[in-house]
């Protein structure tokens, strides 16, 4: 860009010589030269100053990488590339052989389940009655017991009841009453089965449910659907190859159909003028000769040539040596950019600032004239 600005005042020094028929002396030719360093260094540095260009400038957009939430053969790959399609639109499908058959499994054991819930019902049921039972043949051991101890204590040696029939009877009471914890401890251990929910669902049922939902999940999965509107652009994904859920390598790379952004890198000493919302003027290598309006939509407020990170290292003075320049967003008035050329183009960048106006109408003539050469440079 100076260099255009050079080339521009050197071209006029020669016409005007060569019109007005003003001779090349000692004086003359230095005095255009020491002109031109005055004129155009005092215009460079206020067009730069206040007026700053970029020649690194690109239209960035987000991608979307395809990754199956479930491994598998992929059977077959219905979506088209750099064709657009809709929301929910089928990818690609995975062999659903294996997860079918998880949930058949799933759905097999959760109906069992659901079976055993009335069966704990009537085992408990069961249970309380075999208590009641086991709780009358303890009380009439028990009774059995107080009478042959109470005769044995009353009659003393002319007791009709033995010593030995009245440790029977003792030994019967005792039993009786064992069997009769025992019959307690089934009656609630059905009772506890019974009776475990989780909102009001049997706790094995609630289990069960929750498995066959995750096999129908999977399942589901095996479907893989466009995350939004967009396109599938250098697709090589075939039948036949499996595909795993690893974020370090997808199967596709889907671009959505969202707002892409340009953006430039500027000098740090650019940002003492730059404001949010300044005009901004963008050429792209791929358009010669038009120019396309906007305005500074953001300042990055940070620049990865500063960056760390935790990580066990040491930073080197290399690393501070590194120059970074600030990234500045665009926001353009128009899709034309989006509209017309593939995302990803490559251009130029000037912004103008509210400072010295009138020197931007140079930087505007000069972006032009970079702009037309784009017909002839790449």
């Amino acid at each position: 860009m100076d260099l255009l600005l050079i080339l521009t005042y050197t071209a006029l020094c020669i016409a005007i010589f060569k019109i007005f028929k003003i001779p090349l002396t000692k004086w003359t030719v230095p005095t255009a030269i020491l002109g031109g360093i005055f004129i155009v260094g005092a215009l460079i540095l206020l067009m730069n100053y206040n007026h700053p260009y970029t020649p690194y400038a690109k239209e960035y957009f987000v991608s979307t990488p395809i990754n199956p939430a479930v491994r598998g053969v992929v059977t077959s790959v219905d979506v088209e590339s750099n064709k657009p399609i809709k929301k929910g639109d089928v990818l690609f499908r995975i062999d659903p052989t294996p997860f079918e058959a998880i949930v058949k499994q799933k759905r097999a054991a959760l109906v069992a389940a659901e079976l055993e819930v009335p069966q704990l019902k009537a085992a408990w049921e069961s249970a309380q009655a075999s208590v009641v039972q086991v709780e009358a043949n303890r009380d009439r051991s028990k009774s059995a017991f107080d009478r042959y101890e109470k005769g044995r204590k009353k009659a003393g040696n002319n007791s009709p009841f033995t010593e030995l029939e009245l440790d029977n009877k003792r030994q019967l009471y005792l039993a009786a009453e064992a069997q009769l914890t025992a019959a307690k401890a089934e009656a609630l251990r059905y009772q506890l089965a019974f009776e475990s929910n989780v909102d009001g669902v049997n706790t094995k049922v609630a289990g069960l449910q929750g498995q066959l939902q995750k096999a129908q999940f999977d399942l589901d999965q095996t479907i893989v659907r466009a995350p939004a509107d967009g396109i599938v652009t250098q697709m090589a994904l075939r039948p036949g190859i499996v595909v795993v859920p690893m974020p370090l390598r997808s199967a596709l790379s889907f671009i959505p159909d969202e707002d892409r952004f340009f953006a430039g890198s500027f000098w740090q000493n650019s940002l003492l003028r730059l404001e949010v919302g300044d005009e901004a003027e963008v050429i792209l290598d791929g358009a010669p000769g038009e120019v396309f309006k906007g305005k500074v939509a953001q300042v990055l407020p940070a620049m990865a040539e500063g960056e760390i990170q935790s990580g066990g290292r040491l930073i080197t003075s290399n690393h501070m040596a590194v120059r970074g320049r600030a990234i500045v967003i665009i926001k353009l008035e128009n899709d034309d950019i989006q509209n017309q050329f593939p995302a990803g183009v490559s251009g130029q960048i000037a912004i103008y600032t509210k400072h010295f106006e009138h020197v931007a109408i140079m930087r505007k003539v000069l972006l032009r004239m970079q702009g037309w050469l784009n017909y002839l440079f790449h």
